[in-house]
């Protein structure tokens, strides 16, 4: 298939491998793994109090470590340059030069501050089949492996769910990226042949079986990196914050914009008098329930109406939400026209990042070569094209 959107994959009997040879053989090293995800649909709407459908998928981050008899710590990775040496005992604070070490230290920081003690210090080999700013929350991915890796490690006997709020919590009060707990939530306890609806509100959430007959879901990259840092991402929230403030400061009393129907909005919207924050929450009311009625498709098996609500998503975070750009839409466009897809959407936080389409798996290799050729001529470079399955949450990689 063309334009894979990694150009080398690594397997876990390499990363072991690798680790003996950058920290010297002996016993004790340990391997996990955290997958990617797309989310199905309900994208912008897990901070606004919204459902969300995402899946883990079978591309992963692996983590190796291994106790040290000293009080240090030890980070490496096979893909990218940087060694990073810190202590356990260090008070842990944000350092841009610290590149990818501040997504592990902030982990550990938030551990610290719970309460958790470390006897030793570990070293940490890493390595990943997820493109990094891609959109399918390669750094969710880092954060909650890690996580779980310290965590079975050490003993810590952290819960799935409690990796992902500390995943979160390390995004917050570390990184400085005010992110919802979709991604952190469905790499830490997806499953296998499952999609997952989540209550953002709550945390109450459901499997869903993910089957999907001879159709796949192809993940474009768009290969413009972005980082939700440097995004517009915190911008977006705050607009909807706004809204919200908006209407509960005219009498409309509610938690969250996504615990409005969408009929009761249609009541209620002249409150959000600014024309682009009515846009934000129209956004957000209205993927609430696509999120829904995609859930119910699926249980039906209607994979066409689920098609559409694709498409209906990306329109909504096109030109009410705002945060596609020429990339995503061109991929998304050429993707619908293809014969073979019943339909595709932005996937992740926008301005850049990836796409997703479900496709007939027979019309897969045609599918790539058209999107493609649309795709260059636009942008000026290709995108990066792969079908997945769905893959479970963070684990132990046994038998390595």
């Amino acid at each position: 298939m063309a334009s894979s959107l990694t150009s080398r994959e690594y397997a876990p009997s390499e990363l072991k491998e690798e680790f003996m040879r950058v920290y010297g053989e002996g016993d004790g090293v340990r391997i996990f793994s955290s997958p990617a995800r797309i989310n199905i649909i309900g994208e912008h709407i897990d901070y606004n109090g919204g459902k969300v459908f995402p899946a883990a998928i079978d591309r992963y981050l692996y983590v190796a470590i291994r106790k040290r008899a000293d009080r240090k710590v030890l980070y490496n990775d096979m893909r990218f340059p940087g060694k990073f040496e810190f202590s356990i005992d260090d008070d842990f604070a944000f350092k841009k030069e610290n590149d990818y070490a501040n997504y592990l230290n902030g982990i550990l920081s938030q551990m610290k501050g719970m309460g958790f003690v470390f006897p030793c210090g570990f070293e940490v080999l890493m390595v990943s089949n997820i493109p990094a700013g891609g959109g399918i929350s390669s750094s969710s991915a880092l954060e909650c492996g890690f996580a779980y890796a310290v965590s079975e490690t050490f003993g810590f006997s952290i819960g799935r769910v409690e990796i992902a709020k500390l995943g979160q919590m390390s995004e917050h009060k570390f990184m400085g990226v005010n992110c919802g707990i979709m991604d952190q939530f469905i790499i830490a306890t997806g499953k296998r042949n499952f999609a997952e609806k989540l209550d953002c509100a709550t945390l109450e959430y459901e499997y869903a079986p993910l089957e999907l007959g001879d159709y796949r879901f192809v993940v474009m990259n768009t290969n413009k990196v972005r980082k939700l840092s440097d995004s517009k991402y915190n911008e977006r929230r705050g607009e909807c914050e706004r809204a919200l403030s908006l209407l509960n400061d005219a009498g409309v009393d509610v938690p969250s914009l996504c615990s409005l129907t969408p009929e009761r909005w249609e009541e209620v919207k002249s409150a959000v008098s600014d024309s682009v924050l009515q846009k934000r929450a129209a956004h957000c009311v209205y993927e609430n329930r696509r999120v829904e009625e995609a859930v119910s498709a699926l249980k039906r098996n209607d994979l066409v109406r689920l098609g559409g609500l694709l498409n209906e998503s990306h329109e909504s975070l096109r030109s009410l939400y705002e945060v596609t750009g020429i990339e995503l839409d061109t991929l998304a466009d050429a993707a619908r026209n293809e014969q073979g897809c019943l339909g595709a959407r932005m996937t992740g936080a926008g301005f850049g990042g990836c796409a997703i389409a479900l496709v007939h798996k027979d019309s897969i290799e045609s599918f790539v070569e058209g999107v493609q050729s649309k795709y260059a001529s636009v942008v000026g470079y290709e995108a990066g094209f792969f079908a997945c399955r769905s893959g479970d949450g963070v684990s132990r990689v046994e038998g390595v």
